[in-house]
Parts: C-alpha cells; structure tokens; sequence
C-alpha cells in the first residue's frame, strides 16, 4: 500500500510539473513546403526535460494548424496520425487534410504535431551518415521467417542498432517517449488560451498516446476520440501481439470480397473459390522463399522474395482500396507476368514527403524506449516467436522482429505514465473499433475503454486500419457529432461500411456525401 501511495505521489508530481509551467505563446508563420492548402506553420517552445526542473532548456514543437473553415468556431482538435513516427505536419498538410476538416464538421482549427523524434521536433537519427543508415536496412531482414538465418541475423542488426543509437543519440533517446509527448500537448492547449481542455482525435498509435494523455489529465480532456486502439496495456509492456488477432481474418475478406467482385478483382479469374484462392497465395509467398520472381534488371527494385511481398500485403491489408492493384501484382506473380507484378512496388514505395521524414529510425526508439526495462518480457526468444507465429500467419512474423528488440534496447523513456489506465475523465471518451481492423482489432478497444468511466466504444464493422479506411457515414456522422454537439453514440452501436470490397470507391467519396449531408 506504501508503494502505491509514493508511485501516486511521484505520478501526481510529475505531471503538475508538465501542468504549472509558465505558458507560452505560438509562432504561427506561412508554410514555405505548402501551397497548395490553407495552412499554417508554427512552433511552440517546450521544456526539453520536464522531470529535471533544474533544466532550463527547451525545445520547439513544430505544428501546422488548418484553420476552421465555418464560424463560430468551436476550438481546437489535435491530430496524431499514428506510427509511432508519423507526422502529424504531413498529416493534416497532405492529401488526408481537406477530409479530417469535413470530418470534424469544419467549426474546428485543426492541428497536426510532430511529437518528439519525429520531423523538425528533436530529430533522433542513430547513424552518423545515409551510407551507415542504409547498411543497417539492407542487413535488416525484417521478416523472421524469411530463411532460417533470419531471427539471428535480426537479433544482431537490432543490435547493433542499439549500439549506434547508443553512442550517436544517448542525449535525446530518453527524452522522446510518449509521457513528455502527452506532457507538451498540454502545453499547447495552454498556449491555444481557449478554455484548457484538449480536444483530441488519434488514431493506431495515437490511441496508446491519447490513452496517456487522459490518464495523465483526466480532469482536462474535452472531446477524445480513439479510433484504431492499441491496447495500452499490451503496448506499454512491450508485448502487443494481441494487434494481430482479427489479422488473418481481415486477409480473409480480401479473398471472398475478390471472388464476390470478379470484374474489380483479376485474382478471380484464377478461380471463384475464396478458400482455394488463399491457398493459392499463402503457396506462393511460401515459395518466394526459394524462387524470387525477378520482374527487371534492377538488383533493389526488381526482386519479389518472401519479405518484398509480406511488406506489399502489409501495406495492402492496412487500406481496402488498394485491393484491386494487389490483386493485379498477385495475379502477375501466379501467371509470370513481369508487367503486372511490377505493380506491387507501388505498394511498398517510399512516399515523397513535404516535410523531413526521420520515422523508420523514430518508430524503435519511441517504442522501444516506451517500455519500462523491468517490463520487458524475458521468456525465450523461441516462445515469443511461436505466439507471434501462432497468432497471424500473414504478419507474425513481420511483428515479431519488434519483440526481439526491446532486450538489447538500452534507453528508457523519462516522464513515463506507470498508472493502470482506469481514470474518470472530466468528458467521456470515444472509442472506435473496427471489427475487421487487421492491426488494432475490436477487443482492443473494450479493453481500453473497461479503464475510461464513461467512455463509450463504437463499432466500425470495415476492414482496413482506423475507421477512414473503410469508410462508413454512420461512423463519420458519429464522430461529427461528438465533437460538434458531445453527443456519444448509444452504447452497442454498430456501423456498417458505405461501400463494398473491391468497389473502387474511395475516402473521398464518403467525404463528399459526408458533406452533403
């Protein structure tokens, strides 16, 4: 009882540090990387370490801000994209921000952050050079069941990851975690001046980040939506296998949603039996193990193994609307046509960015660094691959690379939040789950939401990750209608999406009749 008592007191210290701290103000300026939208640059000038108060240093937290688009204008929603590693700047300044505003019912300025780690906001790079950085990601096997060299060659090049993190970012590392990204959101609603509450939508990631925030601010949450929750009890014990239960069931769907829809999709050509379909492609990845399929002359680009095409269905699964050109680069690998397969590549591509993006390097070590050291699982390697394994044929192995990680892993984020997530917020929560969500299935978001009094848990029975995904007018105009109005959904309420698989509709097209109605 003594340790949970001081534990709460450390806990209630720490963030009223983060809380009472002289506010700021916001440098708003024109975004010299954006034209094309009416956005905003900005900054905001932070502490660096919240939890040294002998510190005097800071750093800027760099923002854009998409004004409100009708009046009177209600606040302000904060955006987290995800990852973690994402830029929430190149979320709301790329394709996805005209939709969010309409989504958010246009009474809101809308902001994207680059929390720490991430783009201009104390960049974490591990490697002194781009030569030494592509090195590593040309030894990172990435996929454990690529050959049966793959889990030791991972072990070693994660570790040597940590070495040269070690030794070229010690200095930031532990000051990039979630707690100190939950701590400057606060700051940022202080310096907003509007009336102290944090509206907020997060998504993946941004669900265990705003699940942090809560827990840490009860008392200041506004409008909270969490759409595509990790379970951040899982996520915080470096444990999170539980995102790749409902994985192959969503794969699923990409097979009977072919064969129902054969003039969208051209793997139904081969056969109009979903079951047989699957088989034909579970085969095939197996054997790109042994027999790669080489679609040119280029050596990086022009070789399909087993890693390029689990990344590809990776990438695939995540967005509905991309099944049709799967489907094509698949049906080019099972009738050798180089032409067709070749369309898989821009599946795993490299999208341009309007701002710097460091995420491949953020994602570990805002993760990694995330999870306590005490917390860190210590059973055998062997038995934490056979439960990722077990667990999703299409993506265990692909997820088990990160368990491997967190032991050589030798920062640990300051700041943290140690509590159970079982808070009562000043305004309840809302939690969006998809059922068919291959990353952060429903149960997830139950579980979460048992901690939240109040919180309400509204299902989205699409597929892909995160409610847009798959869109539905019945989860948009729920959304919609909890930040304008703070209406909650009633409790069991279900949506169902507004297009079928393999339509050829997209999320703007939902967005339009989103804004009609």
């Amino acid at each position: 009882m003594l340790y949970r008592e001081s534990l709460t007191f450390l806990l209630f210290l720490s963030v009223a540090i983060g809380e009472y701290l002289p506010k700021r103000n916001i440098t708003w300026f024109p975004c010299p990387e954006v034209t094309s939208l009416d956005v905003t640059c900005g900054f905001l000038t932070v502490p660096l370490d919240y939890v040294n108060t002998s510190s005097t240093e800071t750093l800027r937290l760099s923002m854009v801000k998409m004004n409100a688009s009708k009046q009177p204008k209600q606040g302000t929603i904060l955006l987290n994209p995800g990852g973690p590693g994402s830029s929430g700047r190149e979320f709301l300044a790329g394709a996805d921000g005209p939709g969010l505003r309409i989504a958010t019912g246009g009474t809101f300025d809308l902001i994207g952050l680059d929390p720490r780690g991430v783009g201009d906001t104390l960049p974490f790079s591990c490697f002194k050079n781009d030569s030494l950085r592509a090195n590593y990601n040309i030894k990172d096997p990435v996929c454990l069941n690529s050959s049966d060299t793959a889990v030791g060659a991972t072990r070693a090049v994660r570790a040597v990851l940590a070495k040269s993190c070690e030794e070229n970012a010690k200095d930031t590392a532990k000051l990039i975690g979630t707690g100190y990204v939950a701590r400057d959101m606060m700051q940022i609603v202080d310096a907003l001046g509007e009336n102290g509450l944090l509206n907020y939508w997060g998504f993946s990631y941004g669900s265990a980040l705003g699940a942090t925030v809560a827990a840490m601010f009860p008392e200041r949450m506004g409008k909270v939506v969490l759409d595509g929750v990790l379970n951040p009890f899982d996520y915080f014990s470096g444990r999170d296998v539980s995102q790749l239960t409902a994985t192959d069931l969503s794969f699923d769907g990409f097979f009977t949603g072919c064969v129902a829809n054969p003039e969208m999709c051209a793997l139904a050509e081969l056969t109009s039996d979903a079951g047989e379909l699957s088989d034909k492609v579970y085969d095939l990845v197996y054997q790109l193990k042994y027999n790669p399929f080489v679609t040119g002359p280029d050596a990086v680009s022009d070789i399909i193994d087993y890693t390029f095409l689990k990344n590809a269905a990776y990438s695939a699964i995540i967005r509905p609307v991309s099944w049709p050109l799967f489907a094509i680069g698949l049906h080019g690998l099972l009738t050798n046509n180089a032409t067709e397969a070749r369309t898989l590549s821009s599946l795993t591509a490299r999208q341009s960015t309007i701002f710097p993006d460091n995420g491949k390097e953020a994602v570990p070590a805002i993760r990694l660094s995330d999870v306590p050291r005490e917390r860190v699982n210590t059973t055998s390697f062997e038995e934490i691959l056979a439960e990722f394994y077990t667990t999703s044929d299409l993506l265990g192995d692909l997820y088990a690379s990160i368990a491997l990680s967190y032991r050589d892993w030798p920062f640990q984020a300051k700041g943290a939040y140690l509590g159970d997530f079982r808070v009562k917020t000043r305004n309840p929560i809302l939690f969006v789950g998809g059922k068919l969500d291959p990353l952060t299935p429903l149960p997830n978001a139950y579980n979460a939401s048992a901690g939240f009094e109040g919180s309400v848990v509204l299902e989205h029975n699409g597929y892909g990750h995160t409610s847009p995904s798959d869109p539905s007018l019945c989860t948009a105009k729920a959304i919609r209608a909890y930040f304008v109005n703070g209406t909650l959904p009633l409790t069991g309420t279900k949506c169902e999406p507004l297009f079928g698989l393999f339509s050829g509709n997209t999320t703007a097209d939902a967005l339009a009749l989103l804004d009609i109605s």
